[in-house]
């Protein structure tokens, strides 16, 4: 049986990444996936660094870059293109009429920002108190998706939890559960899906994105779009805890993930 497809993958279209989709590919092929989704960033609120606008996609470069490669390979692995959107209230308008052409195959919807700040940086949590700061995180996710509808699953639902700098905190979901479920159901409720993030797993977290209660109370709700993304930023990432990924769908009550083509699910058995 083929491992999970890799629905989450940046390379070098993505600031944060100087990767090349060729080594990506290679190293899939190498893995037995089922398929990959290159989904670079995009973030429309990203603060300007230095005078630059950082995450600011090049969409026509990407898709015509994209495109050729999709066709390089189309004999020998299956590749699908997407975009990590950074949702945002005040870019609501933007990121809802973005891909016009129809040519991605597969939005992810992400906050990596709370109110504009970044809690990638250590700067962010001085004088916070953590347990606020996450709770001002989902609060922020709830605004985003009261105005953004343009995406296909929502990306690593507690992102924040990544880089609280305070290594001895033990973040529970369980103290966040009930403003994860109005979450939760509001997907559910738009027709939109989540996904699995491995790359948790690499962190002090030693979990998966979102955790595995939060994937339970999800199928407990009814939700069934699940996708399955390591969020490489190099080759050596992709597909990583991917066997994990199995498990943890299992333990969740998933008999399936989804893949995406044309913004269109597909349910893959496990």
């Amino acid at each position: 049986m083929n491992r999970p497809a890799d629905y989450h993958i940046h390379t070098f279209f993505s600031e944060d990444s100087d990767e090349s989709p060729d080594n990506i590919i290679a190293k899939a092929i190498s893995l037995n996936l089922k398929c990959i989704c290159f989904t670079d960033h995009n973030d429309y609120d990203w603060p300007v660094i230095d005078g630059k606008k950082e995450f600011s996609l090049d969409y026509p470069s990407y898709t015509k870059y994209m495109e050729k490669l999709k066709f390089k390979y189309k004999d020998i692995f299956p590749v699908y293109i997407g975009v990590e959107q950074g949702l945002s209230q005040t870019s609501a308008d933007l990121i809802n009429n973005y891909d016009q052409d129809n040519f991605l195959d597969f939005i992810i919807g992400s906050s990596h920002l709370v109110y504009g700040a970044d809690p990638y940086e250590k700067e962010f949590w001085t004088g916070r108190d953590i347990d606020k700061s996450i709770g001002d995180y989902y609060e922020s996710i709830i605004e985003n998706l009261m105005v953004c509808n343009n995406f296909d699953v929502y990306g690593h639902l507690d992102y924040i939890t990544r880089y609280i700098p305070d290594k001895t905190y033990k973040y529970d979901p369980n103290k966040y559960m009930e403003i994860i479920e109005v979450i939760l159901k509001k997907l559910i409720e738009n027709g939109k899906g989540i996904e699995l993030n491995t790359a948790g797993l690499k962190c002090q977290l030693n979990a998966a994105n979102p955790d595995t209660p939060v994937l339970k109370l999800y199928r407990q709700l009814g939700g069934e779009i699940i996708t399955v993304g390591s969020d490489a930023h190099k080759a050596d990432d992709v597909g990583k805890f991917h066997d994990k990924a199995y498990t943890l769908l299992k333990e969740a009550g998933f008999n399936y993930y989804t893949i995406f083509k044309r913004r269109h699910p597909e349910f893959i058995p496990l």
